[in-house]
């Protein structure tokens, strides 16, 4: 029986990814910081609204929200110069260190009673300054470690992890929350952070890491390249259609759970574990969808989530929008994989920790844009008619890709059937 399981997981596609000398150092401390991000989810939401005036909650929800995120669009142009040619390893722990550093700085503003509302936004913003180069390390560095045929099974590997910590996460968060106060969960998630700066410096040795694929010398080469490939450039639209107009929801569901439902910290934390429980069964079974076409497999991803988001915004029972949110979560685990994927396949390598910074510097702008959507939309719809917008636009955009995909392959089919007749 021991033998048989040995056997099955040899024949897995993530065995080449776990058994890797160098990524088996590496991975524990990806792990340890992804819990921290997955209590930040609720954290930083919840803090802002504490701290922001009662009738200003949505603004600086939004606000912070977008903090969280924004900064990393800037930081991956106007730090171009100074991180080009680091490798994957370097970039991903210097964003580790800053978001340790700011983060940490939250909760001992908080004990001396000098955080205000600005200030937080101001110190959120800075944590995230790094967020896409450190995005494009993780993701290069493990380019430079795995062969191309077992890049879709890394990336799942880490998106697993990343996952799995949106269903321990919020629960953690909403408990020390309650005996503390949103403020404590930051202190751990800085904690999770340091002891990720600390795996890239120390698990990762010098000579792996100068022996890493390099970035060029043109800060704007990954913005080029996305261009000049048609493929690539549809799916960062895609992308940024995808976080664009989910951003709203991001503001909505804590005001709908707070203000529509007058709950507490521990039934948001349920729609963020219901949504991680989906996530991670999504993310465990993109090592298995290798041999799908990528492109339409991430189109119908972005379908299905706008689908299974409609139930929030039609005001289900809490159980059932529970239940809904999980499957949201379903057709996002594989999404960041496949379309990390994509890149790896189509960039070129020595353009690769650029090209990646780029797509998230591009993507880092729609989710702040459309949570800063999200406020006056809520002032409007309110926040259950804000997430049925969400979730209309959502499925409307994987609904026209589809269409999009159909007619291009048809139009090439008719092409190469036109030049094979033409064809003495």
């Amino acid at each position: 029986m021991k033998s048989m399981v040995v056997r099955a997981a040899r024949r897995s596609p993530y065995w080449p990814v776990l058994t890797h000398p160098l990524l088996r150092r590496v991975l524990p401390g990806i792990g340890v910081s992804a819990l921290g991000g997955g209590m930040s989810a609720v954290a930083v939401s919840w803090l802002a609204m504490e701290l922001a005036p009662a009738d200003q909650r949505a603004a600086w929800v939004a606000a912070a929200v977008a903090a969280y995120t924004l900064p990393g669009a800037v930081g991956a142009f106007v730090l171009g110069g100074l991180l080009n040619g680091r490798s994957g390893a370097q970039l991903a722990g210097w964003d580790a260190l800053l978001r340790a550093a700011a983060l940490l700085a939250i909760p001992i503003f908080h004990v001396f009673d000098a955080l205000s509302i600005l200030l937080y936004v101001l110190l959120l913003g800075v944590s995230s300054i790094l967020s896409a180069w450190g995005k494009a390390g993780r993701y290069t560095m493990l380019s430079e470690l795995l062969d191309k045929k077992h890049h879709l099974a890394g990336n799942s590997v880490v998106n697993v992890m990343l996952e799995l910590s949106t269903v321990v996460g919020p629960l953690l968060a909403a408990l020390v929350i309650e005996q503390g106060g949103p403020e404590h969960v930051l202190a751990i998630v800085a904690l999770s952070f340091a002891v990720l700066a600390a795996t890239y410096r120390f698990a990762v040795p010098r000579d792996a890491e100068r022996s890493g694929v390099k970035a060029g010398a043109s800060r704007s080469e990954g913005l080029r390249t996305i261009g000049r490939d048609p493929g690539l450039l549809g799916l960062v639209v895609l992308s940024f259609g995808f976080f664009l107009f989910f951003g709203p929801s991001s503001v909505a569901i804590p005001l709908y759970v707070v203000e529509d439902l007058e709950a507490s910290a521990t039934t948001l934390a349920g729609f963020y574990t219901a949504f991680g429980v989906g996530a991670v069964v999504g993310a465990l079974l993109t090592g298995y969808l290798r041999n799908l076409p990528m492109l339409p497999t991430t189109i119908v991803i972005v379908l299905g989530f706008g689908l299974s988001l409609i139930p929030l915004g039609l005001g289900f029972p809490v159980l059932v929008a529970w239940a809904s949110f999980g499957v949201c979560g379903l057709f996002w685990g594989p999404f960041p994989s496949t379309t990390t994927a994509l890149f790896q396949a189509s960039a070129p390598p020595s353009a690769l920790p650029q090209v990646l910074a780029a797509r998230s510097a591009v993507i880092s702008v729609a989710t702040p844009v459309g949570a800063m959507m999200g406020a006056p939309l809520i002032l409007l719809l309110g926040a259950q008619g804000t997430l049925l917008l969400s979730a209309a636009c959502i499925t409307s955009l994987g609904i026209l890709s589809l269409l999009l995909r159909t007619a291009a392959t048809a139009f090439r089919e008719s092409k190469q059937d036109q030049d094979e007749q033409a064809t003495p």
